[in-house]
């Protein structure tokens, strides 16, 4: 089984590629425009970056506050520990949300925030 597995196309399809002038082959260095498909896959990828970034910024600082808030007062002392961790979390989501990596810090986003509210809960 050798071959590419995507050779058996309709030939609608490969008279229209050839018309085009498409010949298939992955050397080709034309002057070939980014279609706007692909650009607005990357205005959307910058954006979810971006606000990966910024939603794990604002988590962060958010706990930090509020562990410095329940350290001071006569909370015990896993209240302050669950929101810290919980910031620590959301910290790493908005570094991996800055690498590209948006779908983990999401989730890290997601269980940072819930680390601090369990954390509230134990007050």
């Amino acid at each position: 089984m050798s071959g590419r597995t995507d050779s058996d196309t309709e030939p609608v399809i490969a008279a229209e590629a050839e018309a085009a002038g498409d010949s298939g082959a992955t050397g080709d260095t034309g002057d070939a425009e980014v279609p706007e498909d692909d650009e607005e896959y990357a205005g959307d990828a910058r954006r979810a970056r971006w606000t990966a970034v910024g939603t794990g910024a604002l988590l962060t600082l958010a706990g930090l506050a509020a562990a410095l808030l329940r350290a001071a007062g006569s909370a015990p002392a896993l209240v302050p520990a669950a929101y810290a961790l919980g910031a620590a979390g959301c910290a790493l989501g908005a570094v991996l949300g800055s690498r590209g990596r948006t779908r983990r810090a999401l989730w890290l986003l997601v269980a940072g925030t819930m680390v601090m509210a369990l954390g509230d809960q134990f007050d």
